[in-house]
């Protein structure tokens, strides 16, 4: 399943410190979409889905999409898909089990617009909330859930974990 999300900007990213062909070939890559109004520094939040695959799915070699759109696309996305008629903060959809370099990983879909009002609330920048649910999204993409007590605080305990890395190295 390949998500539409309109007409936005696409950019890719490689890990840190790789050899630039050896991330051609071994990925994860991580490709960027944009609304207009979306941050134009993008680089903290492929980042952030790097590091993350790497810390809880260092085997996924496929390819994930960030998608930073406002409230509009991700309601209609949550309709869809999710039979929802809201939008919401993060949305993830998986497509593979992302073995093989190349093949597509999973889109992670963020609202920037929920995101700057939830940073308002949490009292955050609007960066760090942006990061925080771009690590929620993608530990999503790699089987994390919070339906069950139990789960839910494993996957929060990660979340924390991942933004101290975050704000540590990067």
């Amino acid at each position: 399943m390949r998500i539409s999300v309109g007409a936005v900007k696409t950019e890719r990213a490689r890990p840190t410190g790789v050899d630039r062909n050896a991330s051609r070939r071994d990925g994860p890559r991580v490709f960027v979409r944009r609304a207009a109004r979306a941050p134009r520094q993008t680089a903290p939040y492929k980042n952030a889905v790097l590091r993350t695959l790497t810390a809880v799915a260092p085997h996924v070699r496929g390819d994930v999409t960030l998608v930073l759109t406002g409230d509009s696309t991700v309601r209609a996305l949550n309709k869809r898909y999710r039979a929802r008629d809201a939008a919401t903060d993060v949305l993830a959809f998986g497509f593979s089990e992302g073995i093989n370099a190349g093949e597509p990983f999973g889109d992670v879909i963020i609202s920037v617009d929920t995101a700057r009002r939830q940073a308002r609330e949490y009292g955050a920048s609007e960066r760090e909330e942006l990061q925080r649910l771009i690590v929620h999204g993608t530990l999503h993409l790699c089987g994390y859930d919070h339906h069950e007590r139990r789960a839910a605080a494993r996957m929060h305990a990660l979340t924390r974990r991942m933004l101290k890395d975050l704000e540590r190295g990067g």
